[in-house]
């Protein structure tokens, strides 16, 4: 009997057809066509037509024992033809356009409405005698119930029977919510979350018309009427649900795996109320078990390999850390296209996405998985930039020097090293302008900190792109724009402290005060190296000819004026011995020059008598 068990799913179903095909925008039309074509194919594949031509065959009745899931399917598709069809006919009699002909719609789509609830009956019968007969699970049927309670609540409340409906539609509200508690798979409990979050609203809606107080508590409307009432709509109700629960049991200890893990932000729950949101946060679920079993080998290969190895074992094992953020990369950007899709089509209907009073919409989990997808992006970035400088970082001697030297990079890999870091920029500005960034002061300011810091380091390789290029001024501003960007962070982690267990540190992207004061330190220890070798090579001039090298003007003016006694430096440098000092012998008084007194040159006696007599005194003559 086992081998011939059904496994048809009405709820599941149904989810996947009406988001495919139109109605995520609330396209009944093209939704209607798609189930008329969808029956046509069954009839077809089943074999269950009615002859061709004008002669009618009639089909023989079905048995239990040769059901199939196609024919299961043949009567859930004929019931969303004739549900869709109504929900057209009906959208069609509000419009001014048909307002002659808004009775006439209204009958008809009343009509098919009917005949909707006409083949969800009939689909619902064949599922209790398949589960009596064993062929069809609890879960199965407890989805045809739900299916079935909320098309004719939706019909009793479109007669404005507003009392049965309540209770039709709070019957099914507590058969989702036990789906929805005790469901195996993640994505079966978002499925339960959709339809019980479909029919919230109209649950609401129907207390309200009959005047009831807090209707506005769905919940409460739900487990009182469903207490009541759940005996009499569902048959065997008990039973159905301890069976349900027994079966989840069974199937549960080999389906685990496919259960999402809680997602937390502030110690909140983030809800995932959509099968298809579910499906690509599993993969992401499975992406980062991957990232993190990949790390706790290369953490155990770098501790054992130690001494020559190191660099290169680091170097591999940065290059595998590298490659294995694709695959969470890739699927994150699924989710967040998802998300964004079903944003799209919330805008687009008008509808909300909770019927729950608190509850995070799709708004914050889309922020969410935007926020999650810039955050390993950053962590990838910063870990392809320590994996270029380290496995491109020349292998040390076994020579000790005396003094230590500043480990150097081949000036080549600066340009990259830039552009990861505008990619780090982008994201952490991007993810700055997120709604859940801005609702928290602290994340705010942290994020705003490792903004600033980035810069700070960009800037920092950006002058050494100049200095390669003899370009000493531009690299000299950069490095004076890093020294600014880097006192900025200082003053915006001096406004909090950061904890870090609480969410408000970025996990992804860690910031000590030793990373700013190392930081620090590079960029006077650069600016410093960068002004010696632009007064070395043209004297500091920022309009001389960079293609022609010039001596600084003050080069060797100082051995004009500084007598240095050559003799007294070769003796300590120990380099000549020191020369033996030679007597001085007395000159004799003949060999003397003698001095001859030489008249003075006379001056000329300027011509006496006028003004040049007059004034005469004035210039010291007698």
């Amino acid at each position: 009997m086992s081998e011939n068990k059904l496994s048809f799913r009405a709820l599941q179903l149904a989810n996947e057809q009406r988001n495919a095909y139109g109605l995520r925008y609330n396209d009944f039309t093209r939704y209607r066509k798609h189930c008329a074509n969808r029956t046509h194919r069954l009839r077809s594949t089943l074999k269950t037509t009615h002859g061709k031509g004008r002669e009618f065959k009639k089909l023989p009745p079905l048995s239990t024992e040769n059901i199939k899931d196609g024919h299961l399917e043949l009567l859930l598709f004929e019931s969303e033809r004739a549900w869709a069809y109504s929900q057209d006919l009906a959208t069609q009699s509000l419009q001014p356009a048909n307002e002659a002909q808004a009775g006439t719609l209204r009958h008809s789509a009343t009509g098919r409405f009917r005949r909707a609830v006409h083949w969800s009956t009939q689909l619902l019968s064949h599922c209790q005698a398949l589960y009596a007969s064993s062929r069809l699970s609890a879960e199965g049927l407890m989805q045809v119930t739900i299916y079935t309670l909320i098309l004719n609540g939706r019909f009793l409340r479109y007669r404005d029977n507003f009392e049965d409906a309540l209770i039709q539609l709070s019957v099914a509200r507590h058969l989702l919510d036990e789906l929805a508690d005790r469901a195996v798979t993640s994505r079966n409990q978002a499925l339960a979350t959709v339809f019980a979050d479909e029919i919230g609203p109209e649950i609401r809606y129907c207390a309200h018309e009959l005047g009831r107080e807090k209707a506005y508590d769905v919940d409460a409307i739900a487990a009182e009427l469903s207490e009541k009432h759940r005996w009499e709509i569902v048959e065997g109700c008990d039973a159905l649900i301890q069976k349900f629960r027994l079966e989840g049991e069974v199937a549960g200890k080999g389906e685990g795996r496919k259960k999402l893990g809680t997602l937390m932000w502030e110690g909140q729950p983030v809800p995932v109320r959509n099968p298809e949101l579910v499906d690509v946060l599993l993969r992401v679920q499975e992406a980062e078990a991957k990232i993190t079993q990949s790390r706790e080998p290369a953490g155990a290969e770098s501790a054992s390999n130690k001494g020559v190895r190191k660099g290169k074992s680091g170097s591999h094992g940065s290059k595998k850390g590298v490659a294995a953020y694709d695959a969470i990369l890739l699927a994150l950007s699924d989710a967040e296209e998802v998300a964004r899709k079903l944003i799209e089509a919330q805008q687009s209907s008008g509808s909300s996405s909770s019927s729950v009073a608190g509850t995070r919409d799709i708004h914050f989990v889309h922020a969410y998985i935007v926020y999650q997808l810039l955050s390993r992006r950053i962590q990838r970035d910063l870990l392809l930039v320590s994996a270029l400088l380290t496995s491109h970082r020349p292998q040390a001697t076994h020579l000790k020097s005396a003094k230590p030297k500043k480990e150097q990079v081949d000036a080549r890999l600066y340009p990259a090293v830039v552009k990861l870091l505008d990619t780090v920029i982008q994201s952490l500005t991007q993810m700055r302008n997120l709604s859940i960034v801005d609702e928290s002061p602290d994340l705010a300011s942290a994020v705003e900190a490792r903004l600033t810091f980035t810069k700070a380091k960009r800037c920092s390789y950006l002058a050494q792109c100049y200095v390669a290029t003899k370009k000493y001024a531009e690299a000299l501003s950069l490095i004076q724009h890093a020294a600014i960007y880097l006192r900025e962070t200082r003053s915006t982690l001096s406004l909090f402290s950061e904890d870090p267990v609480s969410s408000a540190t970025p996990a992804y992207y860690p910031l000590t005060p030793s990373d700013l004061d190392s930081l620090e330190s590079t960029i006077s220890q650069d600016g410093l190296t960068i002004k010696n070798e632009w007064f070395t090579y043209n004297g500091g001039s920022i309009d001389a000819d960079n293609k022609t090298h010039k001596k600084p003007l003050f080069f060797d003016i100082a051995l004009n004026y500084v007598q240095l006694d050559m003799d007294r430096l070769q003796e300590r440098a120990g380099k000549a011995p020191a020369p033996v000092p030679v007597p001085v012998q007395a000159v004799p008084a003949k060999s003397r020059l003698e001095e001859v007194a030489r008249p003075e040159t006379p001056e000329p006696q300027p011509a006496s008598g006028g003004l040049s007599s007059l004034l005469g005194g004035w210039w010291g003559r007698r």
